[in-house]
């Protein structure tokens, strides 16, 4: 990739850990997420990566609330973005997350790839506000990897170090995995790599070719990430996932007001957000596929 090329901007609308206490904004009902679509779809986003919920908040992996989500999104924007579902958790089988996937088809789907200490950090507590072990080992992988190619579901390989950038090459020998690859590197999390431009850059010098590639930073550390990935020629991702603030330090009233912010540092830097249509072609994913409901 290159500086020259449209910046895929996507954005995670809700995730499974912040929740309306810690930001009024958090989608939880369908509806919310459907409003949300449209103001990202409205201020230049592409992508949308869902973690689904009940409408009460609580986080699930139950085919009905991944469909309630998914169709009204496309009720509220129709094809003008591109779904992409998330398969990382902890404790919850394979065969769970396949079948969401397999219901409802996204175009995309994450694909966490490796194990880690997952943890976040309070310097003012001294203490981890919480922490736990994230297992994604290689047999989980491979099954879901095999899982996205029978459906047509482009991977989304989520790196948070890398050593997981480096387990995309014995994939790809082994067959499992055809590039062009479609990579996030993931920065801020304790236990992953430090969220530096430099170890970005170390991170993507990795990635095998031919490959999109993107950043995913988390907390505040993510507008300096924005800026580094737009400069080195990366697609970048926002949203209320990942980070709750403004880069002035005030908390974000929707996620179309990060998307906003991102867009307009992706022109300030002499690039531009890319369309769906474009978003598409950088990932390598084809138009959408009609999914009978039958």
């Amino acid at each position: 990739m290159s500086r020259s090329d449209p910046v895929g901007i996507a954005c995670s609308i809700s995730g499974t850990l912040a929740n309306r206490e810690q930001c009024p904004a958090s989608a939880y009902a369908p509806a919310e997420y459907a409003a949300e679509a449209r103001r990202i779809e409205d201020e230049g986003g592409a992508m949308i990566h869902i973690h689904a919920r009940t409408p009460d908040g609580t986080p699930s992996y139950e085919v009905e609330d991944f469909q309630a989500i998914t169709e009204a999104i496309r009720a509220e924007v129709g094809e003008a973005v591109i779904i992409n579902f998330s398969t990382g958790t902890i404790g919850v089988p394979v065969a769970k997350r396949v079948a969401y996937l397999r219901a409802c088809r996204p175009e995309v789907a994450a694909l966490n790839m490796g194990s880690m200490n997952y943890a976040k950090y309070s310097r003012t507590r001294k203490d981890f506000v919480f922490k736990a072990v994230f297992a994604n080992p290689f047999e989980e992988i491979i099954e879901l990897l095999e899982a996205m190619d029978d459906l047509g579901i482009k991977p989304e390989h989520e790196c948070f170090d890398v050593g997981h950038v480096g387990s995309l090459a014995p994939l790809i020998d082994m067959g499992v995995l055809r590039p062009p690859l479609h990579v996030d590197c993931v920065m801020g999390v304790i236990g992953g790599i430090p969220p530096t431009a430099r170890n970005l850059a170390a991170m993507v010098d990795n990635i095998p070719e031919p490959a999109h590639w993107g950043v995913i930073g988390i907390s505040r550390d993510q507008w300096m990430l924005v800026s580094a990935a737009l400069t080195l020629g990366g697609s970048i991702r926002v949203g209320l996932e990942d980070n709750l603030y403004l880069p002035d330090g005030h908390m974000a009233s929707s996620n179309g007001e990060l998307i906003a912010k991102a867009r307009q540092m992706t022109e300030d830097i002499g690039r531009r957000a890319a369309t769906v249509e474009e978003a598409r072609q950088l990932l390598a994913i084809g138009a959408r596929e009609q999914v009978s409901s039958a």
